[in-house]
C-alpha cells in the first residue's frame, strides 16, 4: 500500500536554526511503486485527475460566472499556501497572512472592478507584504520581503487576469480558449518529447524537455489557438494563430521558470496534493504566465 502518512508540516525560523532534519522536502519521496512513463510522472493517474479537473472548471464556468470566480480564488489561495511552504526548504519566510488575504481577496477585485482596480490592489499588497516583515526579526527581513512580493505578483496577480478574461461578455469561452491553448502546449510537447524527444532543451533545469518537444508544442498550440478563436470567439484565425504562437513561449517559460524555483529550494514538486501531477502550482505554472498575454491579445483584436 502507498504511504497513506500526513506530509510534514512546515519548516519555522527557529527549526532551521536547531538544524532540525526530519521533515523532508515537499515533494522528495516518489512512490516508487507507479509505473511512470518516460515523462516520469504516472501518467494514468495525471490522465484522470485532470479530466476530473477539467470537468470542474467548464461546470463551473458554464454554470455560474461566480461558480469560477470561487474556484479561481481557492486555487489562488492554494497556489500561494504551497509556495509559502516550499519556500522554507530555502530558508525564506514570507509573511504568510498578507499573502494569504491577499491570495483571496485581488481574484475578487479584478472580477468586481476591473484592470485599474487589479493593479491598484497588487500594488497595496505588496506595500503591507513589505510592510509587515518590517516588524519582525531583523534577520533576513529583505530576502522576506522579497519571496512574499514575488508571491503575490506570480500567482493572486496573475490569477486577476484570468478574472479579466472572464468578466467579458463571452468570457466562459475566453476562459476555454486561454485553457485550450495552455494544455496544447503540454500535450504537444509531453507527445512529440516523448517518442521524439534526444536533445534537451534546459538539461540544467528540466532535463526531460526536449527541442523535439518545443517543436510540437509549437505545432499544436498555433492550430488549438487558430481553431479555438476562429470556433469558439469568432474572430480571425490568424490571431488565433498569433495568440497560440506566444502562448507556447509563455508556457514554456512558466514551466521552465518553476523547475528553476523548485531546483533552487531542493524539491521536486510543490506539494504532493494532486495525484499524478504534484501541487497545484505544479499544473498553473504555465497557465500562470499565459493568461496576461490571452488577455492582451483578446482584449483588443476580438470583440
Amino acid at each position: 500500500m502507498p504511504d497513506q502518512s500526513p506530509p510534514p508540516g512546515p519548516l519555522t525560523r527557529r527549526d532551521a536554526r536547531a538544524g532540525r532534519s526530519d521533515a523532508a522536502p515537499v515533494g522528495a519521496t516518489a512512490d516508487k511503486s507507479n509505473p511512470t512513463p518516460r515523462a516520469g510522472r504516472n501518467l494514468y493517474a495525471a490522465v484522470g485527475v485532470g479530466v476530473l479537473l477539467g470537468v470542474l472548471v467548464l461546470a463551473s464556468l458554464f454554470i455560474r460566472k461566480e461558480f469560477f470566480v470561487a474556484l479561481a480564488t481557492l486555487a489562488s489561495v492554494v497556489g500561494v499556501w504551497e509556495l509559502l511552504r516550499a519556500m522554507q526548504h530555502g530558508r525564506i519566510y514570507p509573511p504568510a497572512v498578507p499573502t494569504l488575504v491577499a491570495a483571496a481577496a485581488v481574484p475578487v477585485i479584478a472580477y468586481q472592478w476591473g484592470p485599474v482596480a487589479l493593479a491598484s490592489s497588487v500594488v497595496l499588497a505588496v506595500l503591507v507584504v513589505v510592510v509587515w516583515r518590517s516588524f519582525g526579526d531583523e534577520e533576513s527581513a529583505v530576502q522576506d520581503a522579497a519571496g512574499g512580493t514575488f508571491v503575490v505578483l506570480y500567482v493572486p496577480a496573475l490569477v486577476g487576469f484570468a478574472m479579466l478574461l472572464l468578466d467579458e461578455h463571452d468570457g466562459p469561452l475566453r476562459i476555454v480558449t486561454f485553457v485550450l491553448v495552455t494544455i496544447a502546449s503540454d500535450v504537444g510537447g509531453y507527445a512529440v518529447g516523448v517518442v521524439f524527444g534526444k536533445h534537451p532543451m534546459a538539461p540544467s533545469v528540466s532535463p526531460k524537455k526536449s527541442w523535439e518537444g518545443f517543436g510540437g508544442s509549437v505545432a499544436c498550440c498555433i492550430l488549438a489557438g487558430a481553431l479555438s478563436v476562429a470556433l469558439l470567439l469568432d474572430g480571425r484565425w490568424w490571431i488565433g494563430a498569433l495568440l497560440g504562437a506566444l502562448a507556447v513561449v509563455t508556457a514554456t517559460v512558466g514551466d521552465l521558470c518553476e523547475s528553476m524555483i523548485k531546483r533552487d529550494l531542493g524539491i521536486k514538486d510543490m506539494s504532493n496534493l494532486i495525484p499524478g501531477h504534484g501541487g497545484l502550482m505544479d499544473r498553473l505554472d504555465s497557465l500562470l504566465i499565459t493568461v496576461p498575454v490571452v488577455w492582451a491579445i483578446l482584449t483588443p483584436f476580438v470583440s
